[in-house]
């Protein structure tokens, strides 16, 4: 076991600990994929600290606890359809493809992860790493501004946002499938944010529940701050 691998396995005892990670393919999932492989070699040694680290273009990846809690919290499964608005670096967009797609079953059983990136640069650099960490058939990274979704691929079982939007877009509520759910940080960028999930049931009922307090860099795009 390498020096990243230890630190990747301790790190992942102690949000389970924490009663953070709960469900084992969240667990299995955050133990494979290498957080370090998607981080500027400038900030690699810090990979497995829980907390928000930069990525260039004044954006972040979010931190270890965030990540799990994204999982947990949009009840992800094999064969789920994701849609990410704000890919970054694409390292949660592969945590999320090996929980909905992963490799240790057959391919016939596999969801998908389309993860859009508003930056031209972030995106690139989230492709190269989503291919040199053998996702590439599992996830797409799009460069395109998403906040009011991408119908391209539409309906999805989950829909996570990954910066503050000032308001819920109703264009990514019509994008959910029945039965789905839309992760979204909601508040203003300067002082308080709320993570709010929002289930579409099966008889098209809408609720919105507040997960609590986050802090996230502004969304960009159409839907987001002016």
């Amino acid at each position: 076991m390498d020096r990243y691998e230890e630190l990747r396995r301790k790190a992942v005892e102690l949000l389970v600990k924490e009663g953070i990670l709960r469900t084992p393919s969240v667990i299995r999932a955050m133990n494979i994929v290498p957080r370090e492989e998607f981080l500027p070699e400038d900030v690699r040694s810090e990979a497995y600290v829980d907390a928000p680290l930069p990525i260039g273009y004044g954006q972040t990846t979010s931190a270890l606890h965030m990540t799990a809690m994204f999982c947990e919290y949009a009840e992800l499964a094999v064969g789920d359809k994701i849609l990410e608005v704000g890919g970054g670096c694409g390292y949660m967009s592969c945590v999320y493809a090996e929980v909905v797609a992963p490799s240790d079953q057959p391919r016939d059983s596999w969801g998908h992860v389309w993860s859009a990136e508003i930056i031209d640069e972030l995106a690139r650099f989230a492709m190269e790493n989503v291919k040199r960490c053998g996702y590439a058939d599992r996830v797409d990274i799009i460069c395109r501004d998403a906040s009011l979704g991408l119908e391209d691929y539409a309906p999805y079982d989950a829909i996570i946002v990954t910066s503050a939007a000032p308001s819920i877009p109703k264009e990514l509520i019509s994008q959910l499938k029945p039965g789905g759910c839309l992760l979204i940080p909601v508040g203003d960028i300067r002082f308080y944010q709320k993570l709010v999930r929002v289930r579409k049931y099966l008889d098209g009922k809408i609720t919105k529940e507040d997960l609590g307090g986050v802090a996230f860099v502004p969304m960009r795009g159409k839907a987001g701050w002016k």
